[in-house]
Order: structure tokens, then sequence, then C-alpha cells
């Protein structure tokens, strides 16, 4: 046991008592020596929020102190939550007890009151661990002694100071970047210098540029992992056709997107004698060039995933690899890993195997082109890929089967509407409409689906350090709220002791093609936690999965690169004792690593396209439309139009009487009038205004003349 564990051990114990450095360099046999050293691990401990030293420097364990450590979530209105690094349940901390704590930072929170009646348990900040926010992105405002800029992060609610020596030229409307010099106390701003202008507010660019920066996306890669792939040879060296399985002469497509330069799952499939099906999944091969520790691995793992903004990419891994060597390009011998199976009728995988291949994709695909074959029939498509046509009829044969068990076993599938957003060359948003998810997507999904599963069980009974991907089951207070709302509406959850994600699915199966849809889906969703990355394979509920991992895209995300190395060791036979020591905490951190990025990247692909909804919107300010009700509260309702585009309708433009918020049925009702909006509901409305700075849209209900009479 090291030092750390020894020290945390006989903190945890039940007699102990807060002590100062000297009593635990007594109990701990510290020498003059050692006395530094001791006190460094002590610091340590305390950075990592392990143990906590008191005002009268006395070192104990926070939860037994009635402390939590945890990061800080803030809210623009200046109070916020500490979200704790061990399972429990989030602290509010009210805007007087931040003491200095920004968004982001880690910090270590007292406990002032319990949960109480729903109300959450409080406290105040008493330490900050870790500062998240070294640099600020905002709008430099100037005045006459000196300057101040306005994040742009909503959750950072202070204005950073800026003395006028520090304001490097900066004018007022400029969109800069700020160091923080002093950090903000209890009646304090914080104070910065501008290291950085980025532009105007406004200018091409500058929008979609302020939020990779907010949220600290890299832009370039560092020169030496540049230099380190640009090193990397395109040609296969010829011991690894000689120890590889050669696949070229199989059938192999890759199906995507129309501006997919990434492509790194390919699939072919065929009919066996016995009437099963075989199907390969082959997935580029990126660990034979990113090897563990090596430049590439460390900036990936950095990074985490590739994100996906609109007009770019920023990716996990540098074009010469991503769109090079490692994507499957057609009519070009590529290096990957193939996970081989025979499935039956109902859609069983019987048998499987995992080698290390060597490809040659036939062609390109996209979901356009294959939908077109599959549901539009078209014929000149059919007849430039003739010798495939075959081959995607058999693709969708399987796919539905495979759709058909998942079904049966109860996974759910949530059928939201994602949207495409169509910019101008100067960014400027010119269309927005649904994106479509045809059959040719559903057989990509369905076989990614299969071959995760696959994978994730076979190294499940290997005993061996992986990353899973993991959905706990939902939580329980959620659950039942949803279950009462359902209920109003006249649907039954049928559950026992616990919920199977079948009577959830059962639900999802009754509401499909009523107005209700939306409404149901989004809120069951709502009740749901966050699909994540963990070293534990506990399952995932969603897909009503008891094994489930991501190995399909290791060109842009970084588990399914991390268990593509263990496989191939397993496979070789290169795992001893001393390797699975070190993968049990690499394969902990890239977890939680993977995870944390995979947030940060949502955050800003959903900031993005918000942003560009708020634009497109701001140009139709008075127009009409007709929407959905997706969503009520106690200060309006949010109105979803066909397009995706989601608007706030306030309380306070609801002039036609007084409304009253009536949670258990999730609608606003008139006092006087006894007009009821409730989700589900389609109304009219008109676009009332736009907060560019907030990306946030505002409708109003349009009412007709027709609905006054009919009223009267």
């Amino acid at each position: 046991m090291n030092i750390k564990e020894a020290i945390i051990n006989f903190m945890e114990e039940q007699a102990y008592k807060p002590m100062n450095i000297r009593e635990l360099e007594g109990i701990f046999s510290v020498t003059k020596a050692e006395a530094k050293d001791f006190k460094k691990v002590l610091d340590d401990l305390e950075k990592e929020g392990l143990v906590v030293k008191t005002r009268r420097k006395r070192y104990g364990i926070p939860d037994r102190m009635g402390l939590v450590t945890g990061k800080f979530q803030g809210h623009q209105k200046g109070y916020g939550f500490v979200i704790p690094e061990n399972e429990g349940a989030d602290v509010f901390v009210p805007s007087s007890y931040l003491n200095g704590a920004m968004n982001g930072d880690k910090v270590v929170v007292k406990i002032t009151k319990m949960e109480d009646k729903g109300k959450k348990c409080e406290g105040e900040i008493i330490r900050v661990l870790e500062r998240a926010n070294k640099v600020v992105i905002g709008t430099f405002e100037d005045s006459t002694n000196f300057g101040f800029v306005v994040p742009e992060e909503k959750r950072i609610y202070q204005d950073i100071f800026i003395p006028k020596e520090c304001r490097k030229n900066a004018q007022t409307g400029d969109v800069v970047v700020a160091e923080i010099t002093e950090w903000p106390e209890k009646r304090r701003n914080p104070e910065g210098k501008i290291v950085n202008i980025l532009g105007k507010k406004g200018e091409k660019g500058i929008d979609i540029l302020t939020i990779i920066k907010k949220n600290n996306l890299p832009e370039e890669f560092p020169i030496k992992v540049q230099q380190y792939a640009e090193n990397i040879p395109e040609e296969i060296p010829k011991e690894e056709y000689d120890r590889r399985t050669d696949l070229r002469n199989l059938l192999t497509v890759t199906i995507d997107g129309e501006d997919a330069k990434d492509l790194d799952d390919a699939i072919s499939i065929s009919k066996l004698p016995n009437g099963n099906y075989s199907l390969g999944v082959h997935i580029a091969d990126v660990s034979n060039y990113v090897r563990e520790k090596n430049p590439l691995d460390k900036e990936a793992l950095k990074r985490g995933t590739s994100v996906y903004l609109i007009d770019r990419v920023i990716p996990m891994l540098p074009k010469k690899l991503s769109n090079g060597i490692c994507s499957l390009n057609p009519n070009t011998d590529r290096l990957a890993l193939s996970c081989l199976m025979e499935i039956d009728k109902t859609g069983k995988v019987v048998q499987h195997k995992v080698v290390e291949s060597v490809i040659k994709s036939n062609e390109r695909m996209t979901y356009t082109d294959v939908t077109k074959i599959l549901r539009d029939k078209d014929a000149e498509t059919m007849e430039k890929y003739s010798y495939l046509v075959d081959t995607f009829n058999l693709m969708e044969e399987l796919c539905k089967i495979l759709n058909k068990r998942r079904m049966t076993r109860g996974a759910i599938d949530f059928d939201f509407q994602e949207c495409k957003i169509i910019l101008d060359d100067l960014g400027v948003p010119v269309k927005i409409e649904p994106y479509e998810r045809g059959i040719s997507n559903r057989i990509i999904e369905e076989f990614m689906l299969v071959c995760n599963e696959t994978i994730a069980e076979h190294m499940f009974w290997t005993n061996l350090p992986f990353v899973y991907r993991i959905h706990e089951d939902p939580d329980e207070e959620k659950l039942m709220h949803f279950n009462e709302f359902v209920h109003n509406l006249g649907y039954v959850i049928k559950w026992g002791q616990e919920v199977h994600p079948k009577a959830l699915q059962d639900i999802i199966e009754k509401v499909k093609g009523k107005k209700e849809e939306i409404v149901v889906s989004t809120l069951l969703l709502r009740s749901m936690k966050q699909a994540r990355y963990s070293s534990e394979c506990v399952g995932h509920f969603g897909l009503a999965a008891r094994y489930y991992c991501h190995f399909t895209s290791p060109i842009r995300r970084y588990p399914d690169l991390i268990i593509h190395r263990i496989i191939k060791e397993f496979i070789n036979g290169r795992l001893t004792d001393n390797r699975i020591k070190t993968l049990v905490k690499e394969v902990d951190y890239a977890a939680k690593q993977s995870s944390e990025m995979e947030r940060v990247a949502q955050d800003a692909e959903r900031e993005v396209d918000d942003l560009k909804k708020a634009e497109y919107m701001s140009k139709r300010i008075g127009e009409e439309f007709e929407g959905i009700i997706s969503s009520v509260t106690n200060f309006g309702m949010f109105v979803e139009l066909p397009n995706t585009i989601e608007g706030l309708v306030h309380m306070s433009t609801l002039e036609d009487d007084y409304y009253v918020y009536d949670e258990k049925h999730l609608s606003l009702v008139g006092e006087r009038n006894r007009n009821i909006y409730k989700l589900g509901d389609e109304i009219k409305i008109r676009v009332l205004k736009v907060d560019m700075f907030a990306h946030e849209i505002y409708f109003e209900v349009v009412r007709e003349i027709d609905d006054e009479k009919n009223g009267d």
C-alpha cells in the first residue's frame, strides 16, 4: 500500500479525529529528512480533494466533516451548484456563499442545510482547489477609468475588470481573450488583462470562433503532433500484409453522409448456405498508427473526440490520418480490425471472430444514394450501382431482423428529428430543416450496434480492463413524475420492483404518430441518465443491452481507439500481468476523460446550432408559423416548429387572461376563460424577438379571429 492510501485509510477509521501535520508525522514515524516529502503528499491529497485542511490546519476526510468535493456549475443569476465527484446529490450554493468560486472550478463545499421536502441541500464554498478559467472569452466594453469584459459563458456571471494599462488597444465591441490576473473575492470582481483580440462582434466566423475559444477547444495541432503525423509512411509494409487476414476480395462498401471525409467503418454481407447471414463490420485500424503514448495518442486523449460544428470539424486526429491513411477510401488497401459475425434468422449472433485485416472498399456510398436504391427504386442510381443492388437488399433484410430483435428485447428508440443547418459562403444560415433518417442510416445504425454489443460481450468474458459504454437505470423520482404525467394522458406503464426498458418502449410505441409523441419522448428522455464511458460493465438501459461498448469510430472517439489496442494485444497474446495492471489505470482515466470531453463537444455543438437557429429567426421577426407546444414551465411554454427550431412564449405575453402553471398536467390554465395550453398542443405563433447574445428566440401566440368567435 502506498503512503497516500495509508493516510486515507487511517483518516477513514471511526476513531480518527482531525490532526495537524506534527501529529500525523508522529503516527507515520516521519523522520526529519522525510518531512518535506510527507508535507507534499498531504498537499497533493488536498489538491485532489481527497483530504481537507481546516482553518486550524487539521487534516480530515471531506465526507466525515460535512464537506463535499466537486465541480462548481455557475448560473447567470449568480448562484450555482456543486456536482460531487463521488455519486451524490448536487449542492445548491446561494450567490452570497460562492466566496470567489467561478464556473467549472473544483471546490470544497460545506453543507449548511440538509435536503428537506424536495429542496436541495445547501452549502457554502470554503475552498477553491483548482481554477477552471485561466482565460475568459468575452466582449470588451470601455469606460472612463477602466474597461471590462462581459464573458461569453453565461455561467460566469461576473464581468472581468481590465485596468487601462492592460487593455491592449481593445475597443468597445471587440471579442477578446482576457487572462485572469486576480481571482474574484467575496464582493470583488475578477481582474484581468487582454491577451488577444479576435475581431469585432458580428464579423464573419467570429461567432463560431468565440464558442470554440470559450469551450477551450483546440484549433490547431501542436507542431510536434503535425510533424509526427506527416512522417507516417503512406504504404502498408509487407509484414503487415503477411501477418493479417486478407479480406480484399470481399465485396465491401462504406456508407456515410455526403460531406464525411473520415470514413471509419465499412460493411460486407452475404447469405450462407445454411440460410444465416455473414456480416462483416470492418473498422479502420487507427491503433496501428496511433501507438500508445506517442504524440498523436497524447493529443487524441486530450481531445477525447472530434467536434462537428456545422461548417467545420475539430478533429481528434490530424487530417493526414483522419481523412487520409486511416480513412477507408474506395479502391485503396487499408488496415482494419474486422468483426466477422454469423447471424441467424432471428438476429442472434451465433458465432463471431475478430481479426486484424487488410480490406479494400469497393465503393464510397452515401446515405442518399442507398436510400434512393432501396426506398425510391430510383432507376438511374440503381443502374449506376447495379452490381451492389442485391447487397443493399440483403442489408435491408438483415437490418429489419436486427431491429425487430432489439425492439422485442425492449430497446427504446427515440425518433427525434435532428436538424440540418445550411450556411451560405458568409456563414449565414439560409435553410434549416429536419435531417432525414432513411433506411440507409438505419442499416448502418443496426450493424454498428450489433457489432458493438458483440465486441463488448466478447471482451467482458476475458475479464480484462476495458472501456464500456454504459447507461444506468433512470432516476426513480423523475420516472415517477413521468409515470404520473403519462397516466394523466391515459397511458399505463407496467413495472414491478424495477422498471424494464420494455415498459417504457411500449409507451413510445403507443404514442407514435400522435400529437403527444414529441412531448412523451422528450419527457422520458429527461428522466433518463446520460450515457457515459466506464471501466465497469453495468449494461446499457436505453438499448436494453447487457454488454455495450464503442468500437466502430476510432478516428473520432478515443474510447474506440484504446479498446482496439486492448483487443489487438489480447488476440496476439501480448497481455502480461504487468501490462494488465497498467491498463486498469489507463482505462479508468480514458473513460473519465472521454466522458468529460464528450460533454464539452455536445455543449459546443448544441451552442453553435442554437446560435445559427437564433440568427436564422432574427431575419423572420413578425412572421407566423405553426408549431407544437414542446415544454411547459412556470414562466411560459416552449413551442417547436417543424424545422426543429424552438422558441419561448413568455407568460407575460399571454394577455387575454392570467395563466396558472399546472405542474401535474404540464399545462397553463387561464383563470377566467379556462383556456388551456398543454404539452403536445398544436399552436400558431408569431416571431416576437431574438436575443442574439443569449441565442434565445421568443414567440407570441397568434389569436385567430375565428378562435375568438368560437370562444364567445
